[in-house]
């Protein structure tokens, strides 16, 4: 799987918002069959930031969610920024 295959798009809710200012995680909806080094290789070869940690979450709706923490701190809403989400 390349890249685009793995991050479909950011996932924007008042919840994910709070992440990305408290936490410096900022959340995507994935590819359901990707794993998570998949999913951290991907990010990291996209946006060009190193990810500490990644966590993901099935949604009632079937869509899969990942939730990546970054490295540096305030990276996050950085990318937040640049990407679109704020």
């Amino acid at each position: 799987m390349n890249a685009y295959s793995i991050i479909i798009k950011p996932h924007v809710t008042e919840k994910t918002m709070n992440l990305i200012d408290q936490n410096n995680v900022i959340t995507f909806v994935v590819n359901r069959e990707s794993n998570k080094s998949q999913i951290k290789r991907a990010f990291e070869e996209l946006y060009e930031e190193k990810v500490a940690k990644v966590n993901t979450h099935i949604t009632t709706k079937g869509v899969k969610v990942a939730y990546i923490k970054l490295v540096e701190e305030e990276m996050a809403e950085e990318l937040a920024v640049r990407i679109g989400v704020f």
